[in-house]
């Protein structure tokens, strides 16, 4: 079990397990998807995602907007269509609208009492600010792919949060609904984590690489993880 008392910050993977990102992608290529007469259902349009995704950012930098504009055209290339400019563009213009989980924002305003609370995202500078203002607590540090250069599950990702929140990894612990991107890599480095297994008891591997990790702690959603405080 985890002893809370021993930290002093709280570094949060964003899209997933504070945004729910998996409305947002749906929303946004769901349509788009239509328009070319396909009628995916809605676990395959993920884990296409998903995958997509992961290719992407496993090669060299380019920035998340791009990320997901060459997603658009990846679905366009596997069936057999060609989106618009204005599709292409549509998946990373949806950012700006997509919301917080129901128990985000509560649960952020009692961790902020107690600890400090940092950004660890693949996301680009841009596109976070429109996340940002939805989540309603001022972080202490926003740490974006944009800005390191590299995505998540690299360990670059990491060791630069860690040097930049400037504590000893004992006292971090790191919150996260992908085990992929993020509770395999920081276990591995020392950190504490937190999973918060959004996609608990729903088919399909949602919008994340399917992986198996050893997360210090499962929680359904952050409500259940601010319980443990009480």
């Amino acid at each position: 079990m985890i002893v809370f008392n021993q930290y002093k910050a709280i570094t949060f993977d964003c899209y997933g397990t504070l945004i729910d990102w998996e409305t947002g992608i749906l929303t946004a290529l769901k349509p788009l998807l239509t328009n070319h007469n396909l009628n995916l259902n809605e676990n395959l349009i993920l884990e296409y995602f998903a995958a997509f995704e992961s290719e992407l950012e496993q090669g060299e930098y380019i920035n998340y907007r791009e990320v997901l504009k060459r997603v658009v055209q990846k679905f366009g290339k596997k069936f057999a269509f060609i989106p618009t400019d204005t599709e292409i563009d549509s998946l990373a213009d949806s950012i700006e609208y997509w919301q917080p989980f129901a128990d985000t924002i509560a649960a952020l305003k009692l961790l902020k009492q107690r600890f400090k609370l940092v950004i660890i995202s693949n996301i680009d500078d841009d596109l976070f600010a429109f996340s940002a203002n939805k989540l309603e607590v001022k972080f202490d540090q926003i740490i974006t792919a944009q800005q390191i250069k590299t995505y998540k599950p690299s360990l670059n990702n990491f060791r630069q949060a860690i040097e930049r929140i400037n504590l000893p990894k004992e006292q971090i612990l790191h919150v996260a609904a992908s085990v992929y991107h993020d509770i395999i890599p920081a276990k591995s480095l020392g950190l504490s984590t937190v999973w918060v297994n959004r996609r608990a008891g729903k088919q399909g591997t949602g919008a994340t690489i399917s992986s198996i990790g050893e997360p210090d702690l499962e929680v359904a959603d952050l409500q259940s993880l601010v319980s443990y405080l009480s």
